[in-house]
């Protein structure tokens, strides 16, 4: 895997699934801190890197993925390595939340479809983005395969409401995290609408430190 050139948040109410769907596309459970995985929430902020591929005999959504091997068997062409940041979404850690925030170049908003739209720290996160600026924002629809396709339509509606009051123009992804669906289109989403930003490879560089490991 080469060096990431592209990072993006997770975030998002809490438990609506950004942990679970950092583990569908990277393979790695960002929870490694003994205390998160006691109390099952993140609680610092985690982080998985991807590479994407695009296989060339495929069409649309399906040509997309973080393998090298197309599910049709083919090879796929690498397209970029990307750094996740997944957030915590607790009302408490907030401030965790927005130091990882300042350090991304992209976001993707998790909303649970098995919930009214927006919960809590929904808006809260949307506002952050808002207020540090950040533009390239996709959001995803999770949990749909735990309620009926009725109510699934409904709750999509209902984000699609809250991202209008926003003034946010953004693609909403219905996936399943927990049971791996719709994820190639996820990652053509990504793909298509967070682009690699222009680096400024002359000026001294800047390290910003957002969180600290402890050795035991």
């Amino acid at each position: 895997m080469s060096q990431p050139e592209v990072s993006i948040g997770l975030i998002g109410h809490v438990d609506h699934g950004k942990t679970t769907l950092t583990e569908a596309l990277s393979g790695k459970w960002a929870d490694t801190h003994s205390e998160e995985m006691r109390r099952g929430i993140t609680i610092r902020l985690g982080y998985a890197d991807i590479s994407t591929y695009k296989c060339s005999k495929c069409k649309g959504a399906k040509a997309y993925s973080t393998t090298a091997k197309c599910a049709c068997g083919g090879k796929a062409e690498q397209l970029r390595t990307i750094s996740f940041v997944d957030a915590p979404g607790h009302e408490t850690l907030m401030a965790t939340m927005l130091s990882g925030a300042a350090i991304i170049d992209g976001a993707i908003l998790v909303i649970a479809a098995n919930e009214p739209c927006p919960s809590p720290q929904t808006k809260e996160h949307m506002m952050a983005l808002k207020v540090i600026g950040k533009e390239n924002i996709l959001v995803v629809q999770n949990k749909i395969d735990l309620i009926p396709k009725k109510e699934v339509i409904e709750n999509y509606k209902q984000i699609k409401k809250f991202l209008k009051e926003h003034d946010i123009k953004a693609p909403v992804i219905p996936i399943s995290a927990q049971k791996q669906i719709n994820i190639d289109a996820l990652v053509e989403a990504i793909e298509k609408n967070i682009p690699t930003p222009k680096r400024d490879t002359k000026s001294d560089p800047r390290m910003y430190i957002a969180r600290s490991f402890d050795i035991n």
